[in-house]
Order: C-alpha cells, then structure tokens, then sequence
C-alpha cells in the first residue's frame, strides 16, 4: 500500500454529507466555485472521488445543498412573528439582528453565497432569492421611514446598500469564538445603523 492511500482509507468512514459539505465549502470559499474540481475536493477530504459520489451526486449539489443551508437560515427571519408584526423600526431591527446572527451561524456558507459570481443555474437561483430576501428588507425600510422612525433626508435605497454593505463585510473579517460576541456585534452594528457615531448626550 502506498502512502497516498492510507488518507483515503483512514478518511473514508469518518463522513456524512454534512461534514463533506462543510469541508467543499471551505474549499470552494478558498479556491473559488469554478475552480474547484472534484480531484481538488477529494484531495481536501482525504477520500476518493468515488467516495464523494457516495454522498452527493456532483458538485452542483453540493453547492446548491450550501446555498439552501445560507437561503434558509435568511428566508426563516422574515417568517418570524417578529418580523411580521409591530412597528416598521422594530421588525427592521429585529430582521437585521437576525441577519446578523445567520450569518456569524453559517459564516462559511453565507461568504459562499455572498461570492457568487452567477455562472450556472444553480447560482443565479441563489442570487434570484438573495435579491428577494434584499427587497423585502429594503421594503422595511421605507415603511420605517414613513412612519417617522428613520430620517426622510437620506435616500432609503442609500440606507439599504450602506446597511447591507455594512452586514455583508462582516464575512471578510469576523472570526467567531473571538472577544467579539455575535450579540455584542449585532447591538454594535444596530447602534450605528439607528443612532449613529455621535456620542450620547
């Protein structure tokens, strides 16, 4: 037996889909979509390429079960009560709170879909749902603004691109399990968003 082959055996029992999808999308987030073949996974996993067949059928669904994991954490906010009931400036500040806590959650698979550059089907669907979920919050917003509670002076599609700006960077530099809790970023990011940087008086 070589040694190229003992990973494969040693690796091979240890997988579900779960964990051999948590490994792709590392890869896939270090790598890129595109640039990530089956030969590349297999090689991060430790198993053959055979053995990856075992656990999905290609790595479109892969990426689509990734896609679904990040799609589903964000479409599930805007089923909540909270989100649905109350003033316009408390479900916003709810949904965004959550936004936030989804994302520091699946870190990894909403970087992923952050990524997309729309080359296939299966990212162009995801981007298609992202949009969705985008304006239903850039909806909120407005009606915030019109009932008084957010400032008439700025632009409401400003607000929205510099409100998720703001979110969607938090991929490219939070590290979870540092002094930063996910709380104490959310209430940071809220406090910014509704009172800006003046200190309090």
């Amino acid at each position: 037996m070589s040694t190229t082959d003992a990973p494969t055996k040693r690796g091979r029992p240890g997988y579900d889909q779960q964990s051999v999808l948590q490994i792709a999308v590392e890869v896939f987030n270090r790598h890129g979509y595109d640039a990530t073949s089956m030969g590349i996974l297999a090689e991060n996993l430790g198993i053959s390429k055979s053995a990856i067949y075992h656990h999905v059928p290609s790595k479109g669904d892969l990426l689509k079960l990734a896609l679904d994991h990040a799609l589903g954490g964000l479409e599930a906010i805007l089923d909540q009560p909270e989100a649905q009931s109350g003033t316009a400036e408390a479900r916003l500040e709810f949904v965004l709170r959550q936004t936030i806590s989804v994302l520091v959650e699946r870190l990894p698979f909403v970087t992923l879909l952050l990524r997309l550059r729309g080359n296939t089907d299966i990212e162009r669907d995801a981007m298609e749902r992202r949009r969705t979920f985008d304006h239903k919050v850039a909806a909120l917003i407005s009606a915030a603004r019109d009932e008084g509670s957010l400032r008439e002076d700025i632009d409401p599609r400003t607000v929205t691109r510099l409100l998720f700006g703001t979110i969607n960077s938090i991929v490219e530099w939070y590290k979870p399990g540092g002094s930063l809790s996910p709380e104490k970023l959310a209430d940071d990011v809220i406090t910014m968003a509704f009172k800006g940087l003046n200190a309090p008086r």
